[in-house]
Formats: structure tokens, C-alpha cells, sequence
């Protein structure tokens, strides 16, 4: 009868601390007087607030909204007004038919709704169409600026980074960068080749941003915590150097095969194992580089 008691307990505390290992909480932190970043579980979350409006960046999953509300409830009592998706991963777009029956209005690069918008590959299963609700109503091809709450929001599109649908998100006058995932603080990034993605053009991100922010930017990455310029040229400095040895590895006649197994690639940057492994990324990055 002890040991039954005993087994009871044992169980029941396990559970418990299994909820409470599940249970998501979204932390505010503030990077200037008007932009704020949102963690919770996937994408970081960016919010502008003003007078004006409400702009929102991405929205984590659906599961999330309630909390994500509250959060940003806690900041500003104004309801969302705009809401911009950075990409189409579900990570960073779970939310957009939570936030459409809210009111606001969602705008992305094209591509991320022409994604949206049919069946796709992602990390190897389907993931199916989303209702057309949940889908970007205003769309762009290359950069757009809007000028609200007193700055000038620059939005630019990086081509063939982590997908073919990423954009940069700068508040000129705040002085914060939101990168969506084509930037992952202190960690390897996933290069989604099935969507667009490519390792060039992964760096060709990283440069760009790098001639957008100062010493004082506040850079808001897509997963990762808060980051600075330094940061971010040692980030491009590792995938310049990364992809520069597994070319010179290809030049060679290596296999995909032989070049993943081999450990001093990446001897250097075990700080950078995350998700994205060393594996992982010595595998996409090859892989972009034969496609």
C-alpha cells in the first residue's frame, strides 16, 4: 500500500512538473520608448506603439494568441493594427487568423502569401494551404516605407535567405532592427532550401543588415535574444567561413556524405549548436552550394 502511495506521488509530481515545464509565458522586454520585443515559443515578436497605430511582427502559434493579447494589453490598451509577417512559417504566422478576427491587417512579401496560400514542403512533411482569412491582403516585391507613430518604418526584402519570402523590418528613428529568421542570435540558422533559401544569400542578409544598423541598433533576431552589430558580423563571419571550407571540400570531389562527417569543418563554432547542429548545417549548406 506504501509503495502504491509512494508510485501515486512520484507520478503526479512528475506530471506536474511536466505542465509546468510545457507552460509557455511571453516576456516583454523594451528596446526603446515605442518598440518592444515578445518571447514566448517560436518566433520573436515585435510591437511598435503610438498614437496611430499598432504594428505588430509575426505572431508565434494560434494556441498562443490569448497570452500574446495580454502581453501587448500590458503595453498599450489600442487594439493591432497592422500585423507583418516576416516569412510564412508557421512559427511566425500560427496566429494570423486570431489576429485577422481581431482586426488587424496583415502584409508580407508576396511570396509569403503565395505560400501560404497552397500545400508546402517543410522540414520534410506537408503542411497544408492556409484558409484565405489568414493570408497577407497587402503584398510587395522588393521595399516599402510606413510612416506611423512618428517614424518611418523601412521594410526590405532579402531574396533566397532563409526563404525567398524574408524581409527586414527597421524603425529608422527608434533604431531597431527586427530580422525575422534571417538572423538566429548566437546559434547555426536553418536555411529552409525547400522554400527559397540558399547560404549566399543567407550572408547577402547578413551584409545588408550590417549596412543598415550602427553601434547603438537594438537588433531583434528572430530567435535568440537581443543582439548588437558586434554580433552580428562575427554571425556572418562564421557563415563566410563555413561556406568558404565545405566549397573548397566540393572543389575536392567530397560527398555530402564525407563532408558532414567531417568534424573539423566546424571545430570552431561548437558554441553554435542549437536545433541546427553541426551536422545540420554543414548538410544545407552543401547542399545549397550543389543545388
Amino acid at each position: 500500500m506504501i509503495r502504491i502511495i509512494q508510485f501515486s506521488f512520484l507520478f503526479f509530481l512528475t506530471l506536474n512538473l511536466y505542465s509546468q515545464k510545457k507552460e509557455v509565458k511571453i516576456v516583454t522586454t523594451k528596446l526603446s520608448e515605442q518598440v518592444f520585443m515578445l518571447k514566448g515559443q517560436g518566433g520573436n515578436i515585435g510591437l511598435f506603439v503610438g498614437q496611430e497605430a499598432v504594428f505588430m511582427i509575426d505572431d508565434q502559434f494560434a494556441n498562443l494568441t490569448p497570452k500574446i493579447l495580454k502581453a501587448i494589453r500590458e503595453i498599450t490598451p489600442k487594439p493591432v493594427t497592422y500585423l507583418l509577417n516576416t516569412h510564412w512559417h508557421g512559427d511566425h504566422t500560427g496566429g494570423n487568423l486570431n489576429m485577422q478576427k481581431e482586426g488587424a491587417i496583415i502584409l508580407a512579401h508576396k511570396n509569403v502569401r503565395k505560400r501560404m496560400s497552397e500545400n508546402q514542403i517543410f522540414r520534410g512533411k506537408m503542411k497544408k494551404k492556409l484558409p484565405k482569412e489568414a493570408l497577407p491582403i497587402i503584398t510587395f516585391t522588393n521595399d516599402m516605407v510606413m510612416h506611423i507613430n512618428n517614424d518611418d518604418i523601412f521594410i526590405s526584402h532579402i531574396h533566397e535567405a532563409h526563404t525567398d519570402g524574408d524581409v527586414l523590418v527597421y524603425f529608422t528613428k527608434n533604431n531597431v532592427l527586427h530580422t525575422g529568421d534571417a538572423y538566429f542570435q548566437g546559434k547555426f540558422p536553418y536555411i529552409d532550401i525547400s522554400s527559397g533559401g540558399s547560404i549566399d544569400g543567407y550572408i547577402k542578409g547578413i551584409k545588408k543588415m550590417i549596412l543598415l544598423v550602427n553601434d547603438e541598433t537594438k537588433i531583434l533576431p528572430g530567435h535568440g535574444n537581443v543582439s548588437n552589430k558586434k554580433e552580428l558580423i562575427i554571425f556572418k563571419d562564421m557563415l563566410v567561413d563555413l561556406k568558404s571550407k565545405i566549397q573548397k571540400e566540393i572543389d575536392k570531389g567530397k560527398t555530402l556524405e564525407e563532408v558532414k562527417t567531417n568534424k573539423k569543418l566546424t571545430k570552431d563554432y561548437l558554441s553554435y549548436n542549437g536545433w541546427i547542429n553541426e551536422e545540420k548545417i554543414k548538410i544545407v549548406i552543401y547542399k545549397s552550394l550543389t543545388k
